[in-house]
C-alpha cells in the first residue's frame, strides 16, 4: 500500500540521515556552528539549550499521547457490541487493527510522567538518560506494531467500506488540544493516527541527537543518550534493511570513416521520465545511447536508444513545438536543497580527510555524494531541444543552457550542409556502430564534481565582478543583450542578463554585475538578438526565440583572476568582439563588515541610531525599497537574484544617505533591480549582522536541532531576544520577501532562492565576531552560509509570527508533530 510504503520509505530517510552524522562525538573547539566544549552556550537570557529541547519533546510527546488516547477511544464500545447480536466489528478485527496501541500508550504515559516535572523543576545537574534508555529497550513493541501496520491499514478500510457506523467512527476521531493550546479538539481520520508511532519512533532518535549534541562527555547522562541512540538506530536498521535505493550510473566517445563529431550527456525526456544519455553526432547520423550494464570486469558496451540519420533530422519552428507537451519543471527550492546538500557532504568529505578518518567512511560519503549530484544532473535541466525524424518520431532533450542547446544545433546543421543520403541501418550495422561508441566517446565521466580527482581544481567560491563594456562587429542594426553564465554543480547556469541597447550595430552596455560563484571554473557569454515580434513568439517552456549572434567561454584562472584591479578581457564570437572586465572576491573577503564610526547618513550606521533618529520602527530606506519593488518588481523574473548595476546602486546610495528631496523622484524612475540591490547593499553595510552577532552562535545550534518542537521552542526564543528595531525589521521584511515569493510562477524566485540570497545578509557575523570564521577554508565557509540560508529559509517557512504575540509568549510550543 501507498501509505505504508511512505511511512517505510520516511523512516529510510530519516535512518540514511543518521547514519551520516556520528552522534556524541566530541565537538572541535574552532567549530563555529556546534556546542562549545560546555555542552551548552550561554546567548541571549541564559538560553540552555538541554532544556529547550526536552521541553519542546515534552511537549510534542504530549500531543502524540493524546492520540494515542484518541485512538484507543472507539476501541471499548467496539470490544462491547463484538459480543452482541449486532456487532460493529469482530474481536478478530479490533485486535488487528488496534494491535498493540494500549502497550505503546502506557509506555510514553509512563515515560512522560516521569520526564515532565524534572522539566518543570529545572537545575542543569538534572538527569534523564535512564528514562530515554528505558524508553529505547521497550521498542520491540514498534517492531510488533510496525510488522502488523498494513494489515491494520488494509482491515480498517476493508471494514470501512463493509460497515457505516465503523466508517462514521474512523472517519473523524477526536484528539485533544495540548494544555496550554486555544483549541480543545482537532478532528483526525483513523488512518492517520494509526501512523503516527511510526513516525514517533523517528522523532525520538532525533531528540536523542540533539540532547547528545548538547551534554557535556562527562555529565551522567551521556552515556546512557548514547546506548538509547544505539538501540534506537539499530531498530531502525532493523526494519529498514530489505530496503536500498540503488542509482545505476552511466559513463561515456573518437571515430574513423563515420567520424564522431561531438559528444556528451543530455537528459532526454523519454516517456514522462528524465533519462540521462549518451549521445553521439557522427557524420551522418545522430545517435542516443545508453551504457548497458554489465557484468565486473566484462567489456562495457553501449545499448542504442534511437537513432536518426541527419538527412532525415529537422528541428521544430516555434509553431511547431506549441503543440507538444509542456515539460514538467522541478521547483527551484527542490534543486536549491539538494545543493546544500551535497555541500554539507562535501565538507563532510574534507573534515574526514583533515582528520585521517576511514577509507570506508569517506567512500560511502562520496557515494552518497554521486547519488544527489546525478540527481541534481537529472533534474535541474529545463530547456528544451527537440528533434523530428521526417518518419514522425520525435525526441525531447533538456539542457540547462541556451549555449549548449546553439551547440549541437550548430553541429547538426554544419553537417546537414553537405550531401547526405537518408538510410537505415540494418542489426549488425547497428550493433557495429553502436559498438565502437565506447572506444571513440570523448567525455568519459558523467559531469558531477565526486567524478574528479583530488588534485584537480576545485573552482572559485565567492563572488566575481564583471563589467560587459560594449561589443563591436555586428554587420547591422540590431536590439541587443547579453546573458552570463557560470558552471555550478556540473552544469551552467544563467546568473546575469544586460539591458537590451536598441538599434544599434555597437552597443555601449558598461553594466556591472556580481555573480556567486560555487565551485566554478567557466565564464560564458552570449549575446542575443531581441525579438519584438509577437508572431514569432514560443509557447513551449523556457523557449527563448531571441536570436543568438555569438557566444564565448572563457576560463576563470584562479591566479588571474584574484586580484584587487580590474582585469579587461575580449571575447570574440562568429566576428563580434565584446569587451568586458572582471575581478574576482574570494568569500571570506566578501563576507567581512567593516566597524563604522559613521553617526550621519543611513549606511554602515547601527539600526538602532537610524530608527531613533528617524523616529521609526523600520528605517525609511527599507521602507521606500520594498514599497517600490512591491509596486513594480514584484513580478520581474529573477528579481533580488539578479544583479542591478552597480552605478545605479551607488547613486541610490548617495541619495539616501544625504536625505536628498528627490528620493522618491529617482527611486520611481530606476531600474528595479537597482532597488533591489540597494535594499541587499543596505542590510550588507550594516556594522552588525541585523540578526546580530550576540546571537549567531545560537542561531547556529538553533538551525541544527533535528526536533521539530526543540527546534521551533528555540527559533522564537532567539527572535525574542533580539533588540526591538532588529525585530520589527527583521519581522517586515519577512512578510515582503513572503508576498515576493506568492508570485513565483511569474518571477520565479522561491522561499528557498529569497533565503539563498538574503540569508548570509542578514545573519553573517561582522569582522570582530568572526576572526575564527574567516580563516576557514571554502568548505566550512559553505556549510555555514548553507546553516544561515537555513535559518531564513526557516522563519520563511513559518506561519505568520505577529511581534506583541511573539513578545507576549515565554514558551512557544509547536501543535504541529
Amino acid at each position: 500500500m501507498e501509505e505504508e510504503e511512505e511511512a517505510i520509505g520516511y523512516l529510510d530517510k530519516v535512518l540514511e540521515d543518521e547514519d551520516d552524522s556520528e552522534p556524541g562525538t566530541p565537538t572541535s573547539p574552532g567549530s563555529p556552528f556546534l556546542a562549545s566544549e560546555k555542552g551548552e552556550r550561554d546567548a541571549g537570557k541564559g538560553l540552555e539549550m538541554r532544556k529547550l529541547v526536552l521541553s519542546g519533546f515534552l511537549a510534542s510527546e504530549e500531543i502524540y499521547i493524546n492520540q494515542l488516547e484518541a485512538l484507543l477511544l472507539p476501541m471499548k464500545p467496539l470490544k462491547a457490541t463484538a459480543t452482541t447480536s449486532q456487532p460493529v466489528l469482530t474481536l478478530q478485527q479490533i485486535e488487528t487493527i488496534f494491535y498493540k496501541i494500549q502497550d505503546i500508550y502506557e509506555i510514553h504515559k509512563e515515560f512522560y510522567d516521569s520526564l515532565s516535572p524534572k522539566v518543570q523543576q529545572w537545575d542543569s545537574n538534572i538527569t534523564m538518560g535512564h528514562l530515554f534508555q528505558k524508553l529505547a529497550s521497550q521498542l520491540g513493541v514498534y517492531k510488533a506494531f510496525v510488522d502488523n501496520y498494513k494489515i491494520a491499514l488494509e482491515t480498517a478500510e476493508k471494514c470501512s467500506q463493509s460497515n457505516y457506523q465503523f466508517q462514521k467512527i474512523s472517519e473523524e476521531l477526536k484528539v485533544k488540544g495540548p494544555k496550554d493550546s486555544k483549541e480543545s479538539h482537532t478532528s483526525v481520520t483513523m488512518e492517520a493516527l494509526l501512523y503516527k508511532p511510526i513516525d514517533r519512533v523517528t522523532r525520538s532518535t532525533l531528540v536523542l541527537h540533539d540532547l547528545l549534541k548538547h551534554t557535556p562527555a562527562d555529565h551522567p547522562d551521556y552515556l546512557l543518550l548514547q546506548d538509547a541512540l544505539r538501540i534506537s538506530q539499530n531498530f531502525l536498521s532493523s526494519i529498514n534493511e530489505d530496503i536500498d535505493p540503488r542509482r545505476t550510473a552511466v559513463t561515456t566517445p573518437k571515430g574513423e570513416t563515420r567520424q564522431l563529431v561531438k559528444d556528451g550527456f543530455l537528459v532526454e525526456l523519454s516517456e514522462g521520465s528524465r533519462k540521462l544519455r549518451h549521445v553521439f553526432l557522427f557524420t551522418d547520423v545522430l545517435l542516443c545511447a545508453k551504457l548497458k550494464k554489465t557484468a565486473v570486469g566484462k567489456h562495457q558496451q553501449y545499448d542504442c536508444k534511437w537513432y536518426v540519420p541527419l538527412a532525415d533530422l529537422v528541428f521544430p519552428s516555434p509553431e511547431e513545438s506549441e503543440h507538444c507537451p509542456q515539460v514538467h519543471v522541478i521547483p527551484d527550492h527542490e534543486l536549491e536543497d539538494m545543493k546544500m546538500k551535497i555541500s554539507a557532504i562535501k565538507s563532510e568529505v574534507q573534515k574526514e580527510k583533515a582528520n585521517k578518518g576511514q577509507s570506508r567512511a569517506i567512500e560511502r560519503l562520496k557515494k552518497k555524494m554521486f547519488e544527489n549530484e546525478f540527481w541534481l544532473l537529472l533534474n535541474s535541466p529545463a530547456i528544451p531541444f527537440r528533434i523530428h525524424n521526417r518518419n514522425g518520431k520525435s525526441y525531447l532533450f533538456l539542457l540547462s543552457s541556451d549555449y549548449e542547446r546553439s551547440e549541437w544545433r550548430e553541429a547538426i546543421q554544419k553537417l546537414q550542409k553537405k550531401d547526405l543520403q537518408a538510410f537505415v541501418l540494418s542489426s549488425v550495422e547497428l550493433q557495429v556502430l553502436t559498438g565502437s561508441c565506447f572506444k571513440l566517446r570523448t567525455v568519459h565521466n558523467i559531469p558531477v564534481t565526486s567524478n574528479k580527482d583530488d588534485d584537480e581544481s576545485p573552482g572559485l567560491y565567492g563572488f566575481l565582478h564583471v563589467i560587459v563594456h560594449s561589443a563591436k562587429g555586428f554587420k547591422q542594426s540590431a536590439n541587443l543583450y547579453c546573458t552570463l553564465e557560470v558552471d555550478s554543480f556540473g552544469y551552467f547556469v544563467s546568473k546575469a542578463k544586460t539591458r537590451v541597447f536598441r538599434d544599434t550595430t555597437e552597443p555601449q552596455w558598461n553594466e556591472e554585475f556580481e555573480i556567486e560563484l560555487e565551485g566554478s571554473q567557466s565564464l560564458r557569454i552570449l549575446c542575443y538578438e531581441k525579438c519584438y515580434d509577437k508572431t514569432k513568439l514560443n509557447k513551449d517552456n523556457n523557449e527563448i526565440v531571441d536570436k543568438i549572434m555569438g557566444k564565448g567561454q572563457i576560463q576563470l584562472d584562479p591566479q588571474a583572476v584574484q586580484t584587487k584591479n580590474w582585469h579587461m578581457d575580449v571575447i570574440e564570437m562568429n566576428g563580434i568582439k565584446v569587451e568586458f572586465s572582471m575581478k574576482f572576491t574570494s568569500r571570506d573577503m566578501s563576507l567581512k563588515r567593516t566597524p563604522s564610526k559613521k553617526q550621519t547618513g543611513v549606511f554602515g550606521v547601527k539600526i538602532s541610531v537610524v530608527t531613533k533618529r528617524e523616529r521609526s520602527k523600520v528605517p525609511y530606506i527599507v521602507r521606500q525599497c520594498v514599497e517600490e519593488v512591491e509596486k513594480r518588481g514584484i513580478e520581474e523574473v529573477g528579481i533580488y537574484r539578479i544583479s542591478g548595476v552597480a552605478t545605479d546602486i551607488q547613486a541610490l546610495k548617495a541619495v539616501f544617505d544625504a536625505n536628498n528631496k528627490d528620493i522618491l523622484v529617482m527611486l520611481s524612475d530606476m531600474d528595479i533591480n537597482a532597488i533591489a540591490g540597494t535594499l541587499k547593499l543596505y542590510f550588507r553595510e550594516l556594522p552588525e549582522p541585523l540578526l546580530t552577532d550576540r546571537l549567531y552562535p545560537a542561531f547556529m545550534e538553533g538551525i541544527a536541532l533535528s526536533d521539530p518542537a526543540a527546534k521551533e521552542n528555540c527559533m522564537m526564543h532567539l527572535l525574542r531576544s533580539l533588540p526591538d528595531p532588529n525585530l520589527i525589521t527583521f519581522l517586515f521584511l519577512l512578510e515582503h520577501l513572503k508576498r515576493v515569493a506568492e508570485k513565483e510562477p511569474i518571477n520565479k524566485m522561491s522561499l528557498h532562492n529569497l533565503a539563498t540570497v538574503f540569508g548570509p545578509t542578514l545573519l553573517r557575523p561582522s569582522e570582530g565576531e568572526s576572526k575564527g570564521h574567516l580563516t576557514l577554508a571554502s568548505d566550512i565557509w559553505s556549510h555555514d552560509v548553507m546553516a544561515q540560508v537555513q535559518v531564513l529559509l526557516y522563519y520563511l517557512q513559518h506561519p505568520p509570527i505577529s511581534f506583541t504575540e511573539l513578545k507576549r509568549n515565554t514558551l512557544y510550543f509547536s501543535t504541529d508533530v
